[in-house]
């Protein structure tokens, strides 16, 4: 594996593709650092530090403060992040696959320009909506259930979030975080021109990965606590350790599991030649909807507690809503229901069966065993239903892991995020992503990928390989990632030692 990074700047176009995504990250971490004007930045990390990475009760803002890489703690202009682009181009999607309208203007020629713009100017009016939310929330915290407790860091500090509010604040506040989401799309979608793997995605992972050290601080203080605590046993260390390792190996191995259903094309005698006469196979992914069911869940769930938070400032029983849907049982009830009825909702919108049984038809293609038409749709259907059970049970015990280890463990909630959920699973896709598109640019030169003699499960023999393409069985792979998931822990328990 260290010999394919090497060989990564032997090639020239890889190696400025790593260059550019390299600077490109620079940038967005400097903004991530560049606070906006007119909010008291020590009053926002205190609170951070202090309320809401040490409880369960602020895991929502805690995860969007992730999300941003921390631009969130420092009130920066990244601090929304690139969570309206995202929701944005998940809601074009949507409506591509539910509008008929949209779906025959993405498939015309030029269509799929118009659709990007059309979500460039609904992540521009998000923008618009969520920056004001933030900026009277900054104003008012005690509007916002999910910032509650900013009070009494200000009383302690003796020190407003906000010295001057009015609207010259709000417009300031709004344009800069505006501003910011729309650099850091436009950063994004250089990456993925100029640079190496999906540019969004890098983006949204780089701010997961540098909220890792204070992750790993806060955990390495609740594991050897300085002040004469009480600290976790040996044990428990142990245990928590091997959880850790068993988590990232089933996520990496979640995430590229598939069925492979076998397609078997009839021969086609044309003029002398013969064409078909081959087997390939269909691949169905146990795990088609991604991360997009939690978010979807965690989006919804926190709703309605902003807005009622709004319209009924320092009301009792929207304090308590809040709690609910954020911490309590109910919480737990309903995040598990929409993750179910989401991962079912996203492969109903994307996944048609009808139409790939139409196109293995017209391309001479069948399922052994299973008639053309109709019959194939239905086998589909049937068996994608029976993966996506299996992948939505994935999802729900994943994205509830940290909340249970933070509640019954005692972990820091910045630390437990990295036990699962929406930041692991983000993580874990965008580095294989971005694994099989170096290793292309590495076997096409005729170098040996990140595992020698054998290619990332899933890819194909290209040509002017030779002896490199021999490629590992499904079972090798396995071992494999968690050999790579094993350095990862060695990392973190380096890290851990005193």
């Amino acid at each position: 594996m260290l010999s394919a990074f090497t060989n990564s700047f032997k090639i020239p176009e890889l190696r400025q593709r790593v260059i550019f995504t390299l600077a490109m990250i620079i940038i967005v971490r400097i903004g991530a650092a560049i606070p906006c004007p007119g909010v008291n930045t020590a009053v926002l990390a205190e609170f951070f530090k202090t309320v809401v990475d040490q409880s369960s009760a602020g895991n929502v803002i805690g995860l969007f403060n992730i999300f941003s890489g921390g631009a969130l703690e420092n009130c920066a202009i990244f601090s929304l992040g690139i969570m309206p682009y995202i929701s944005a181009s998940i809601m074009m999607q949507l409506l591509t696959a539910v509008i008929p309208s949209i779906g025959k203007m993405a498939r015309e020629e030029g269509g799929r320009q118009k659709i990007n713009q059309y979500t460039r100017i609904f992540t521009i009016a998000l923008c618009l909506f969520q920056g004001y939310l933030f900026a009277v929330g900054f104003e008012h915290p005690g509007r916002i259930p999910l910032l509650s407790g900013i009070e009494q860091v200000e009383a302690t500090l003796g020190l407003k979030l906000v010295p001057d509010t009015g609207w010259t604040f709000r417009f300031i506040c709004v344009m800069s975080l505006t501003a910011g989401t729309m650099l850091l799309m436009w950063l994004g979608e250089q990456i993925t021109d100029k640079g190496i793997g999906n540019g969004i995605s890098m983006v949204i992972t780089v701010g997961i990965v540098a909220r890792l050290p204070a992750a790993l601080v806060q955990g390495f203080q609740k594991v050897f606590p300085t002040a004469g605590g009480e600290g976790v046993s040996p044990l428990v260390l142990v245990v928590l350790l091997a959880f850790v390792f068993a988590v990232i190996a089933g996520t990496i191995a979640i995430t590229q599991a598939m069925r492979k259903i076998p397609v078997q094309y009839a021969k086609q005698v044309r003029g002398n030649k013969v064409y078909g006469g081959q087997t390939s196979f269909l691949p169905l992914k146990v795990n088609y909807a991604g991360v997009m069911p939690i978010i979807f869940a965690q989006s919804i769930l926190v709703f309605p507690s902003m807005i009622l938070g709004f319209l009924f400032p320092q009301s009792a029983w929207v304090n308590d809503l809040a709690h609910e849907l954020n911490s309590g049982v109910t919480h737990y009830i309903l995040y598990t229901m929409m993750i179910l009825f989401f991962s079912y909702f996203w492969v109903a919108t994307q996944f048609n069966p009808i139409q790939i049984a139409d196109d293995l038809k017209k391309h001479g293609g069948f399922v052994p065993g299973v008639r053309p038409g109709q019959p194939t749709a239905d086998f589909l259907d049937f068996t994608m239903t029976r993966l996506t059970l299996a992948g939505a049970v994935f999802l729900t015990v994943l994205a509830v892991l940290p909340m249970l280890a933070t509640q019954t463990l005692g972990i820091p909630y910045i630390t437990a995020q990295f036990f699962g959920g929406t930041s692991l699973l983000i993580m874990v896709g965008v580095m294989l992503d971005t694994m099989r598109q170096m290793e292309t640019y590495l076997l096409q030169r005729h170098y040996d990928g990140f595992l020698k003699k054998g290619r990332i499960r899933g890819r194909t023999s290209m040509g002017g390989v030779g002896a490199q393409g021999q490629s590992l069985d499904d079972g090798h792979m396995i071992w494999i990632y968690i050999g790579v998931a094993t350095l990862i822990l060695a990392a973190v328990v380096i890290s851990l030692l005193p």
